[in-house]
């Protein structure tokens, strides 16, 4: 199994910025894309931002400019640098990874417990 652990998430006031990291464990073989994804009261689910293992990266519209995603391939991690948030950032953000493990080589996708982030003054 893997486990997705997620940590950093807390109260900002606009303007403010957060750090975000997700550490990936278990029987892990590779480590296809990772990203994080929020989710808002009475909202879908959304992608905020993605990186794959080659560290090519793409972004919601909503957050170009003001976040960024980066990996740590040796460690397994994942981290959102947030800044200039902005009320309408407030959401619960969830990590995922699409993951192989020695135990089920087929990749499949993982999550993690995620983690609230609120923006407000």
């Amino acid at each position: 199994q893997v486990q997705l652990v997620e940590s950093g998430g807390g109260l900002v006031q606009p303007g403010g910025s957060l750090s975000l990291s997700c550490a990936a464990s278990g029987h892990i073989f590779s480590i296809n894309s990772m990203g994080w994804y929020r989710q808002a009261p009475g909202k879908q689910r959304e992608l905020v931002a993605g990186i794959t293992s080659g560290g090519s990266t793409n972004y919601a519209d909503s957050v170009k400019g003001r976040f960024t995603i980066s990996r740590d391939n040796a460690k397994n991690t994942v981290l959102l640098q947030m800044n200039s948030l902005k009320p309408e950032d407030t959401a619960v953000y969830y990590c995922n990874a699409v993951v192989s493990t020695f135990i089920q080589p087929m990749m499949r996708g993982y999550w993690g417990q995620g983690t609230q982030v609120t923006v407000s003054s």
